[in-house]
């Protein structure tokens, strides 16, 4: 009898749970959602009424709460963070940023509640990197000039101009397979250890804690670094 027995259905519960399903389908115009654009939904729609309650009643001149506090707290830090990345021609941009890596650490923590992480299917994560590139080409645009951007893909030689131009799907390709993987990877891993009857009382919380938590962060601070990095690059 093996040390740590493994369940004899640990593939089925894999692919049930890979699998995002759909929900509902819109009358009229046939369009089916899924279980990742849903959760998306009730995740932004938590995020702004905390968004709401966290910042009702904030005061410029007096004393302030303690909720203000940490709130001016947590926002100088992160400004201070993209201010050293993007410089000051790039804080029109960190609203979108700042937002972003909530949506995706609050996307990637989801699991502790019971549902499937959006992170977890192509279409999210896609979603996300071609946003990224874009708001990267509008704030080359609206920096340099169209014509001074679209010169800027000849630099620094015009040779290299189709790599330049190649760039601009690499670069979302990049951003939404490590995404992707990075949250495929840990859940297939968690699944695993999951299945193993030895570990099934206490330790899986502490690997979870680290994969939801830890590492669900980690990957929004990655994904939105990397996004700064391009704006900065298209700004300078």
């Amino acid at each position: 009898m093996p040390l740590f027995p493994i369940t004899m259905d640990i593939k089925e519960e894999l692919l049930d749970q890979l699998e995002i399903k759909d929900v509902f389908t819109i009358p009229f115009i046939n369009v089916t959602i899924d279980e990742a654009t849903v959760v998306s939904w009730i995740i932004m729609a938590v995020i702004t009424v905390i968004a709401i309650l966290l910042t009702r009643n904030l005061k410029v001149n007096g004393e302030i709460s303690k909720r203000q506090q940490i709130l001016e707290i947590c926002m100088e830090k992160m400004m201070n963070f993209f201010d050293n990345i993007l410089g000051e021609h790039g804080r029109e941009f960190m609203p979108w940023l700042m937002s972003t890596a909530i949506f995706i650490g609050a996307s990637n923590m989801i699991g502790l509640f019971g549902f499937k992480p959006p992170t977890k299917s192509m279409q999210v994560t896609a979603a996300m990197a071609i946003s990224s590139i874009i708001l990267v080409q509008i704030a080359g645009v609206k920096k340099k000039g169209l014509k001074k951007h679209l010169g800027s893909f000849t630099k620094p030689v015009w040779i290299v101009t189709p790599i330049n131009i190649l760039e601009l799907f690499i670069k979302p390709l990049s951003l939404c397979m490590r995404l992707f993987g990075n949250v495929l990877g840990a859940f297939i891993i968690m699944e695993l250890i999951k299945s193993v009857i030895f570990l099934k009382f206490g330790v899986p919380v502490a690997f979870s804690l680290y994969f939801d938590l830890f590492d669900g962060f980690l990957q929004a601070y990655i994904f939105v670094f990397l996004t700064a990095i391009y704006v900065q690059e298209a700004v300078e």
